[in-house]
């Protein structure tokens, strides 16, 4: 195959005929009389006749058994959908239904450690025993149960028995600091938080019972600590001296003395809240439905990633990330899913594909960078370890270096499917990404995922082809929210997608739909930060850096760059003009690193005599962004629109010529100061 010119992969006998989408296709021509020619034909219809199609998805997944509904879409209305009025699903029933005794549901992994595998019956009488615990604890529908878990096999079970007691779920992983963990935590206003002793990345072992403490204090509405005894073994004394508040331990839980019952929820029922970055401000608490993810992850994983019964799918990832959720759903095709809890990194680069070859991986979840670092390593990975059992991966995160798509084919693993995907936590699922019934060509996604009305927009709304524009969705998805935590009017739901096309969805990327519904993402359209795949927010870091008394002001932006590499800098206003020396860069480094999280640092920190701002006192994020991209200042921004409008040529002069490669950031000799 020349990976020069041609596809890098192209879809054999196999996936055109027996794949899931093709089996679809055919179902569809026999069920409904019609008769799709091809990929292209099939997502037309797919995002046009919305009840036909999700009806189709219904009916092929077998949910027409479970139970009725009275329409598919009673309001196609955005934001306020209405999906599947009358139906009653449980996300954790429809998981656990699909136990087999052929393959384990589970295989755990810790970093240095061996696959230790969870069975099918295992699973459900875990999931028994804490829902058990749960509802002796109280906690119903209307209750919420956070979790602050790394990638356990205690952190799927814990969803799972939120899930089935009908509470909403909501977790934050351990490597974020408290302020940021409570940030959001405090929104969810659980009672009770299952909480692991300790964590483990990089070769390092991490304590986290002191930080445990300082979440118990710090909200209010928690009555119960489950304590997850991962590292250090059964708690000997409480991990928090607050009055009114059990902790319960994980290892001593004892067995249900009933059957499993799931709680009978309506489709719309909330499942779990996901968040936000806290771009501008608090991060939002995107709430979402037990009937919308079942049927969103059965169309996505099932018909677009191809994912099967008899897979082993793994996601290097942390709790924190949707595609956490994301890898939890390969449990409705009851698939195994492999927690993997550590660095993919760790002990080398390779970290990832041995933790492959360890658990027989058939499907593996990257980030771009991921892969990048792994090339540039100057590694091979298919000649060092046995990847045979490899039939697909999944990259994300951000955009893919045209280089680093060959190099996967060249020297990773040559028959691989590459699937790059393109979604986010907002609807927890993918908006372009693969199928197995179109080739791979260097660089682009390969098209619209089925159902989603994916569309390219100029700034007055009128569809692109080939051209870079808004990505938009013009029809609702199941997924999408029910609603935001603390937005009883819609305000922060409605002006975080609907804001610049009203009824619009608008999702904060650039893109390229080709002719051919190739799809191509330039970076983010808006100010929010994602590095390594993970959304953060500025005003994460604003809180933090300008609390430090050396520091007045501050603007951090993300940089996608040419080659694939992310460049986060942080400009700062040193207070009365204060030196920033080598010293106060650390401080605020360490600063960063504490309060947040190692993610959060920037690349390079750089002194700038003032912040630019709108009129109305809103930093300007994206325009000093786009100009580090290469935009020219008069492009971005009227200098009359601004305060200290000087400030943008000052960044375009940074920027040109020599702006970084990578996100290594350039010596400090390199830099203005």
């Amino acid at each position: 195959m020349n990976t020069e010119t041609g596809p890098l992969w192209s879809p054999g006998r196999r996936e055109l005929e027996d794949s899931n989408v093709a089996c679809f296709m055919d179902w569809v021509s026999e069920t409904r009389g019609l008769h799709f020619s091809d990929y292209a034909a099939l997502w037309r219809w797919s995002s046009t006749d919305l009840p036909g199609f999700w009806s189709a998805v219904w009916e092929f997944y077998g949910l027409d058994s479970v139970t009725r509904y009275d329409e598919v879409l009673s309001d196609a209305s955005m934001p306020g959908a209405h999906w599947f009025p009358g139906a009653r699903l449980n996300f954790a029933e429809r998981c656990l239904a699909q136990a087999t005794d052929a393959h384990p549901a589970l295989v755990g992994l810790a970093e240095g450690g061996t696959p230790v595998e969870t069975s099918w019956q295992e699973l459900h009488r875990q999931v028994a025993d804490v829902a058990a615990a749960l509802r002796r604890m109280g906690v119903g529908p209307g209750d919420c149960v956070a979790g602050y878990l790394p990638n356990l096999p205690q952190t799927v079970v814990t969803l799972l028995a939120t899930a089935a007691v009908g509470a909403v779920w909501t977790v934050c992983s351990p490597d974020f600091g408290t302020p940021s963990v409570l940030a959001r935590l405090r929104q969810a206003r659980p009672s009770v938080l299952v909480a692991a002793d300790g964590y483990r990345h990089g070769g390092r072992t991490y304590d986290r019972r002191q930080a445990v403490a300082e979440l118990a204090d710090g909200l209010p509405t928690l009555r119960h600590i489950l304590a997850v005894d991962n590292l250090f073994g059964a708690p000997t004394q409480p991990w928090s001296a607050r009055l009114g508040l059990e902790q319960h331990t994980w290892s001593a839980l004892p067995a249900a003395e009933a059957p499993l019952e799931f709680a009978d929820v309506p489709f719309d029922h909330p499942l779990w809240i996901l968040w936000s970055s806290g771009t501008t401000g608090i991060p939002k608490g995107i709430v979402q439905g037990h009937g919308g993810i079942v049927v969103e992850l059965l169309k996505a994983l099932g018909l677009g990633a191809d994912l099967r019964s008899d897979d082993r799918y793994l996601f290097l990832t942390s709790t924190s990330w949707m595609v956490w959720n994301f890898l939890v759903g390969g449990l409705l095709h009851g698939s195994t899913i492999i927690l993997y809890d550590g660095s993919p990194t760790f002990p080398d680069v390779n970290g990832a594909w041995r933790v492959a070859e360890q658990t027989g991986a058939t499907m593996v979840g990257v980030g771009a960078a991921y892969l990048t670092a792994v090339e540039k390593s100057g590694t091979r990975p298919a000649a060092e370890f046995d990847l045979r059992r490899l039939r697909s991966l999944l990259q994300t995160g951000s955009s893919l270096p045209p280089g680093t798509w060959r190099w996967v084919y060249e020297h990773l693993s040559p028959g691989v499917w590459l699937q790059s995907i393109c979604g986010g936590t907002d609807v927890c699922s993918v908006l372009a990404g693969g199928s197995a019934l179109l080739p791979v060509q260097v660089g682009r996604i390969q098209c619209p995922a089925l159902g989603v009305a994916l569309a390219s927009w100029d700034a007055d709304g009128l569809p692109l082809t080939g051209e870079q524009g808004e990505l938009v969705v013009t029809a609702p998805l199941p997924s999408m929210p029910l609603h935001f935590v603390d937005d009883p009017d819609g305000t922060r739901y409605r002006d975080a997608y609907f804001d610049v096309f009203p009824g619009i969805w608008r999702h904060g990327d650039w893109v390229t739909i080709e002719s051919d519904l190739s799809v191509v993402v330039a970076g983010r359209s808006d100010s929010t930060l994602n590095r390594q795949g993970v959304r953060m927010g500025s005003a994460d870091i604003y809180d933090v850096v300008e609390q430090l008394p050396e520091v007045s002001d501050s603007l951090v932006v993300g940089v996608e760059l040419p080659d694939g590499g992310y460049f986060m800098p942080l400009f700062v206003v040193t207070t009365d003009g204060v030196a920033l020396d080598d010293v106060l860069r650390e401080q605020i480094a360490l600063a960063v690193r504490r309060r947040l999280s190692p993610r959060h640092v920037p690349d390079v920190i750089v002194q700038i005599p003032a912040v630019p701002r709108t009129l109305t006192g809103k930093k300007l994020e994206v325009p000093v962004k786009r100009i580090l991209q290469g935009s020219a200042v008069a492009d971005v921004s009227s200098a009359g629109a601004v305060t200290h409008s000087e400030m943008l040529a000052w960044f375009a002069d940074f920027a040109d010529p020599r702006l970084p490669t990578a996100g290594a950031g350039l010596p400090p000799s390199g830099r203005r100061q």
